[in-house]
């Protein structure tokens, strides 16, 4: 079968490239569910099962949709080397706009999501609302059950929000079902710091974890693969956490204004030392207790602002605020209250 749907632009252009750095995040390489599949974490970036003197295959990924969250992975696929070139990308988007903006990057455009099937790419990324999974499946399962239907993708990953296996399953034809991968990313991915989970059906291929391990690992440094039923608490930690972490930030320049400094000056601070702290954990693999003890001197300044913050029950509100966001991806996914309680114990 021909590898070339019906493009609707052929142009060619240069896209951006980003560094990343992998320091110091081996700690968590094997950090995910001893419950789920095998594949535990993100490989490196452009490894996958390949060897050094067998490199990884390039990948042809198509998208049905191209919003911002697209974007960042078409970004990072493309200055990872995961994919070839801009040929190897497919996208389409009901929105004028966004097909213009792709094509102009030389993004292969096609007209339909259809057509995304007919280019045989190695895997298909569902990158819409929510709402509209279910159109983008029923266009899919008319290729995949019609005549001379194309080679099954080895992965087909969502990134809706809050849709599950079942729900995504309910719309594809039964044979394509182990292949699917439900993945929550968050927004670092937009500058290739993601923190992402996925999960996938009993009997899932591990080509199909491969694949999603390369995508998202070229747009973040972990790529963990969990039990379904931990997807609701991953949006709790790291799907909503960078909107936390952004409102202590913001304490903590506001702290800094109203002990006299600059605002400029407080923030550039606050911000520089969130990063190094966080990157503290990384590096030295220790325990955050055992960190925080480093700073604190016994009758100190630290340990008067810990005794501030103790005070003020900031560990107890930050756990409410995951519990909180945990129960409300749960009722987003139409769980009742007796199911959240039942399962989560929420």
């Amino acid at each position: 079968m021909n590898r070339n749907p019906s493009i609707m632009n052929h142009d060619r252009t240069d896209t951006f490239t980003k560094k990343k750095t992998k320091k110091g995040i081996s700690m968590f390489r094997n950090a995910s569910s001893k419950n789920a599949p095998a594949a535990s974490a993100a490989p490196t970036p452009n490894v996958s099962s390949a060897t050094a003197d067998q490199p990884a295959k390039t990948l042809r990924i198509a998208f049905a949709g191209s919003g911002m969250m697209a974007t960042a992975m078409i970004d990072g696929l493309l200055s990872s080397g995961a994919v070839s070139g801009p040929s190897d990308i497919f996208t389409y988007d009901s929105w004028i706009e966004a097909r213009r903006k792709m094509s102009e990057r030389g993004i292969m455009v096609v007209k339909g999501n259809r057509d995304l099937l007919l280019a045989q790419p190695d895997a298909i990324v569902i990158a819409v609302k929510p709402a509209g999974v279910a159109s983008v499946c029923q266009d899919l399962t008319s290729v995949l059950t019609g005549p001379n239907p194309p080679p099954i993708p080895q992965a087909i990953l969502s990134i809706a929000a809050g849709v599950t296996l079942g729900v995504i399953s309910s719309h594809l034809p039964d044979h394509v079902h182990p292949r699917i991968v439900r993945v929550m990313p968050n927004t670092p991915a937009l500058i290739g710091m993601g923190a992402s989970a996925y999960c996938t059906p009993e009997g899932s291929p591990q080509s199909s974890c491969d694949v999603a391990n390369r995508i998202l690992s070229s747009v973040g440094e972990i790529a963990l693969h969990l039990p379904e039923h931990n997807m609701d608490a991953v949006t709790g930690v790291s799907g909503s956490g960078p909107a936390y972490v952004y409102a202590f930030i913001e304490a903590l320049s506001d702290g800094g204004v109203r002990a006299g400094l600059p605002r400029q000056a407080a923030t550039a601070l606050a911000v520089q030392t969130v990063r190094g702290s966080a990157e503290m954990v990384l590096r030295t693999g220790k325990h955050t207790g055992e960190l925080k003890e480093m700073v604190t001197s016994p009758g100190g300044t630290t340990i008067a602002g810990v005794h501030a913050l103790e005070q003020g029950g900031l560990r107890g509100t930050m756990m409410d605020a995951v519990v909180a966001t945990t129960r409300r991806s749960m009722q987003l996914g139409g769980k009742s209250e007796e199911e959240i309680r039942d399962k989560c114990g929420l």
